[in-house]
C-alpha cells in the first residue's frame, strides 16, 4: 500500500513524497529496500533531512489507565540537507536493516489479526517535520520461530492473543526496551496442569532466546502459580530438530520445576518488566501468531490521513 500526500506542514503547493518499497515483505535482520520520491512545489524548499522509520500501533498501560498509541522503534536518515527546485523530482533510494528482535506481522502469508506495521517517512524543512507518507511492512517468521510455533499447533495449543510489553526479560540479550507475549490457552494434553502458555521471542544474528511462562493450575488445597522456563536455540536448528519433542520437553521442564525458576530472578509477572504495554490482539490462519514490539513513543503520530487509513481512531 502506497500513501501520497502534499506536505500540509508547509503549506499548499509544498513538496510531496512518495515512498514506494522494492518489496514490502521482509524478515528480522533483513534489509527493507525502497525508494523515496520527491517532487518539488510551486516554490524552491530547503529539506534538512528526509527519515524513514518503522512505526507501530500498541495499547499504552500506565498505573490506572490503558490506552492506544503509535510507536516508532526503528529510524534511518536517507539524506541530509539538500535543495528541491520547483516541480524538481528526485529519487532516494535506501536499505534499512530490520532489528533482529523485530517481531512478525504475516504467517504462512496471512496478516495476523490486529497487527500494524508501517514505513514511516518523514521530511524536515525549516524545522517542521512532515510525516507525509506510511507504507504498510510485512514481516515473515525466521524459520526457527516458525518451527516453534508449529511445534505449539502440533502439540494441539489454541492461540488466544498476542500483546506488546515495555521492560526487560531478565537474563537475556535483550537490546529492544520492548518485548513480545504470545499467549495460548492449554491443550488438552496439558489442561490437568497448565492454564495457558506466554511465548516470547528473543532474536539475535545467532539464534533465539526462548521464553515461557505457564500458569499452573491450582489444586483444590493449592494456589495456582507461574511457572518460567529460558532456553536458547541456534538458527541452524530450524531443519535438524525435532521441535514437537523439544518444545514438549520444555513445557514438562518448565512445570515441574517452578521454585528454581523463581530464584534465578524470574519473580515478580515473571520477565523483569517496567510499566506495561499490551492489548494488541492478533490471530492467524492455522491457529499460528506473531506479536510487534515498539519503541520511543511519537506523541503526535497519530495525525490525519495516518490514522484514518490504518483504523487507529476509534
Amino acid at each position: 500500500m502506497v500513501f501520497k500526500k502534499m506536505l500540509s506542514a508547509f503549506g499548499v503547493g509544498g513538496p510531496s513524497v512518495d515512498t514506494v518499497l522494492t518489496n514490502p515483505n521482509t524478515r528480522p535482520g533483513l534489509p527493507l529496500e525502497g525508494q523515496v520520491n520527491l517532487l518539488g512545489g510551486d516554490a524552491s524548499a530547503n529539506i534538512e533531512q528526509v527519515v524513514v522509520s518503522l512505526v507501530t500501533r500498541v495499547e499504552i498501560e500506565g498505573h490506572d489507565t490503558e490506552y492506544a498509541g503509535v510507536m516508532e522503534f526503528h529510524r534511518l536518515p536517507v539524506s541530509g540537507p539538500l535543495q528541491l527546485a520547483p516541480k524538481q523530482q528526485l529519487a532516494i533510494g535506501f536499505q534499512l536493516p530490520m532489528p533482529w528482535e523485530t517481531p512478525i506481522t504475516d504467517v504462512y502469508g496471512q496478516r495476523l489479526r490486529g497487527m500494524t506495521m508501517g514505513l514511516r517517512t518523514e521530511l524536515a524543512i525549516a524545522r517542521a517535520v512532515d510525516k507525509g507518507d506510511l507504507d504498510q511492512v510485512s514481516v515473515h517468521p525466521l524459520p526457527v520461530h516458525e518451527r516453534i510455533l508449529e511445534a505449539f499447533q502440533q502439540l494441539g495449543f489454541r492461540f488466544k492473543h498476542a500483546d506488546l510489553e515495555r521492560g526487560h526479560i531478565r537474563g537475556t540479550q535483550q537490546t529492544l526496551p520492548f518485548y513480545q507475549e504470545i499467549e495460548f490457552f492449554a491443550s488438552p494434553q496439558y489442561a490437568s496442569t497448565v492454564n495457558e502458555v506466554e511465548l516470547t521471542f528473543v532474536t539475535s544474528p545467532h539464534g533465539v532466546e526462548v521464553i515461557l511462562e505457564c500458569d499452573k493450575r491450582g489444586g483444590f488445597l493449592t494456589a495456582g502459580h507461574d511457572a518460567f522456563g529460558h532456553y536458547r536455540v541456534s538458527h541452524t536448528e530450524a531443519d535438524r530438530t525435532d521441535w514437537v519433542q523439544v518444545v514438549d520437553g520444555w513445557l514438562r521442564e518448565t512445570t515441574s520445576r517452578y521454585g528454581s525458576l523463581r530464584a534465578h530472578g524470574f519473580g515478580g509477572h515473571g520477565h523483569g518488566r517496567g510499566p506495561g504495554m499490551g492489548g494488541v490482539v492478533a490471530g492467524a490462519a492455522l491457529g499460528v501468531v506473531g506479536g510487534m514490539v515498539a519503541g520511543e513513543m511519537i506523541e503526535d503520530a497519530v495525525e490525519g490521513d495516518f490514522a484514518e487509513d490504518w483504523g487507529f481512531e476509534e
